[in-house]
């Protein structure tokens, strides 16, 4: 692999403010490019007292690339839903990004389901949602959600918190989780769906992949660097990466470790990625770092560039980009702003009760990479 690759942070609060009940999660961001490119920041609200109770999406608008935000406000086509048997559904698990090929923003989600404000009892169905942004009527469309095969295994199929790869063609490679209706134990595959600038369709998927520990996997996200997929998982006990050639199919996923062998410490928690033109990164939460009093070591939130020839993560490159107070940060993403700069945003997760006498107070934060070489930078495909 080549050497290492440098960056400046700058840190950003975009909002903060807690008031006890209610706090803003699934904080992330996409941007539409131009000669103002304008940036679309999507969160919502979740009830502290329930366990992923969310509400309708909200977004904020930033027309300055960041300097200044309008909002945020509540979008009730991204909102709940009733159904039948007292049920509402709500879109959640958000991500925006920017699709070249029709030129529309889409963010891709799944669906959770509630009766009153606990979710509802298992066997409970998810399927992934979708939504397309109007940047000049400022509005999103109505969530919709996508088909797949009429096979039981993909009763709890969806595509929460996950990193997709747009390919030239426009198509996209989309990962997803997915169980039957008899158990809760997840296989995590990538599919190619087709966008038309107004719906998300499946076309195939590709490798199966599991492991026997508790859940299996979850939570994926696929990038692209140097010529190969990069593909890593989340796992109750350790999070989990994998490569292939193709963007379908990979080799047996290994436990992610540091490049002297020990583990990473990540464990059921989502990871992300930051590809840049000479390096990929991977950002992520774990063990060992005097955080034993954030609930499932969330915070605070490190990147590290990855070897790639190896599958493992360099630990003289991880550094803290988003500091631990007391909340966890481990529902994130990752913006692709421009060739020189990369975001990774995070919402201060305020559960358990109590976690603000750290410091926190449910902050928005941007972490700003600005990369050290002018012409080089993230990477989408």
């Amino acid at each position: 692999m080549s050497g290492t690759v440098g960056y400046e942070l700058t840190l950003q609060t975009v909002q903060s403010g807690f008031d006890g009940v209610k706090c803003w999660v699934h904080a992330r961001a996409g941007v539409i490019p131009g000669e103002r490119p304008v940036v679309v920041l999507t969160m919502q609200k979740l009830l502290l007292s329930g366990s992923d109770v969310f509400y309708a999406l909200n977004d904020l608008r930033s027309d300055d690339l960041g300097a200044t935000w309008e909002g945020p406000r509540e979008r009730q086509a991204l909102g709940r839903r009733s159904e039948p048997g007292g049920i509402e559904a709500v879109i959640c698990d958000f991500t925006p990004k920017y699709h070249a090929h029709s030129g529309r923003l889409l963010g891709i989600g799944h669906v959770a389901r509630y009766v009153g404000d606990a979710l509802m009892p298992s066997p409970r169905p998810r399927q992934t949602a979708y939504s397309v942004y109007d940047a000049e009527a400022r509005e999103w469309a109505e969530w919709e959600t996508m088909a797949m095969p009429a096979e039981e295994r993909f009763f709890s199929a969806g595509a929460g918190c996950v990193q997709r790869v747009d390919l030239p063609d426009g198509t996209i490679l989309l990962p997803i989780y997915n169980h039957g209706n008899d158990t809760e134990c997840s296989w995590v595959t990538v599919t190619r769906c087709g966008f038309d600038g107004h719906r998300l369709s499946y076309l195939e998927h590709g490798s199966e992949m599991t492991v026997p520990e508790p859940r299996g996997l979850g939570e994926p996200s696929v990038a692209y660097h140097g010529g190969r997929y990069y593909l890593t998982l989340r796992n109750d006990v350790r999070g989990y990466v994998t490569s292939g050639d193709d963007g379908l199919h990979y080799s047996e996923p290994i436990p992610w470790c540091f490049d002297d062998g020990s583990e990473l410490g990540n464990y059921n928690t989502q990871q992300h990625w930051v590809a840049h033109d000479d390096a990929l990164f991977l950002v992520y939460t774990r063990r060992g770092a005097n955080n034993d009093h954030v609930f499932r070591h969330r915070a605070p939130l490190f990147m590290a560039q990855v070897d790639t020839e190896r599958l493992c993560v360099l630990r003289d490159t991880e550094r803290a980009i988003v500091p631990e107070r007391g909340a966890r940060l481990g529902n994130f993403g990752v913006c692709e702003v421009s060739p020189e700069e990369t975001w990774v945003i995070a919402a201060e997760w305020m559960q358990p009760v109590g976690c603000e006498r750290y410091g926190s107070d449910n902050s928005v934060y941007i972490a700003r990479l600005r990369w050290d070489r002018p012409n080089a930078g993230a990477l989408s495909h």
